[in-house]
């Protein structure tokens, strides 16, 4: 069902006591073995909508009223939500607490602000960071991205004779740092890992990128249901006599993710990262 439980026995995703509960009827309409419950949810999105189910472990009774959602709003906000806390914790977990992680959703300037408050925010004190691209699809980013992460500590801060705990640059990242990429890396969420790595800035982790670091002019027509792009400018590595189209980047630490083991919740290339950035760190 694409709808988000509110109060009462359930968590705000809808998640903690699902198991084990039965829908008995929505909108007072019943379900049954030969019904298609879907369609009594169509057309609903943002409406309230009343929930008729019981436990039949204990045969009681509950009535919700919800509103349900729009099936890109489960995948855009609460599963990619899940999905970074999840991240968040593994990390946090593996790490003891020392590696800070964000992740770069796009190459556009809403990611740059999220990672720009996560990473000086939450993960200011953090001695190492994991800046976790894959499945970015683009947009450009990567010099801001890499500028950023760069950044070099020349001035510590003592006021009133107190040490900080850092100092400037204030508004750049100057620790450890690595990049998680994937096979689902694309457009400029290739030429932002070729920039970190061409700058020496750390290590890539995870799988090969393929070469798209060609900038793309979109034009919408009459019909704004047909779009198509003209490629205008390929990218050149330094010192490269060809353009990084169709030339994969390869990761320092290549770290396949094994279907089997991702059912499971583990994710073998955030705990590559773990590993590394924990090498980095005063023991």
């Amino acid at each position: 069902m694409k709808e988000v439980i509110a109060g009462g026995p359930f968590d705000i995703d809808g998640t903690h006591m699902m198991a084990g509960m039965l829908i008995d009827r929505i909108d007072g309409q019943p379900i049954t073995e030969k019904s298609d419950y879907a369609a009594l949810l169509n057309h609903k999105a943002g409406q309230l909508t009343l929930i008729s189910f019981h436990d039949p472990r204990s045969n009681t009774t509950y009535e919700e009223s919800i509103k349900p959602i729009k099936p890109g709003v489960e995948t855009s906000v609460l599963l990619y939500n899940r999905w970074t806390r999840t991240m968040e914790h593994l990390v946090d977990s593996l790490s003891g607490g020392k590696v800070g992680y964000v992740h770069v959703r796009a190459m556009d300037d809403p990611s740059f602000r999220t990672t720009f408050e996560k990473v000086l925010g939450k993960n200011i004190d953090k001695q190492a960071l994991i800046v976790d691209t894959r499945y970015n699809g683009g947009g450009w980013l990567h010099d801001d991205l890499v500028t950023f992460l760069s950044g070099k500590l020349y001035f510590t801060l003592h006021p009133q004779g107190h040490t900080t705990r850092g100092g400037e640059s204030l508004n750049k990242w100057t620790k450890p740092s690595c990049v998680v990429m994937s096979e689902g890396n694309y457009s400029d969420a290739f030429m932002f890992p070729y920039a970190y790595k061409e700058l020496g800035i750390g290590k890539l982790i995870g799988m090969p990128v393929a070469g798209t670091g060609t900038a793309v002019w979109w034009e919408t027509q009459i019909n704004n249901r047909i779009v198509f792009g003209i490629p205008m400018i390929s990218s050149y590595g330094a010192g490269q006599d060809h353009p990084t189209e169709n030339h994969l980047l390869e990761p320092d630490i290549r770290v396949p993710d094994e279907y089997n083991k991702v059912l499971t919740g583990e994710d073998q290339q955030i705990e590559a990262a773990v590993k590394e950035m924990l090498n980095t760190t005063p023991r």
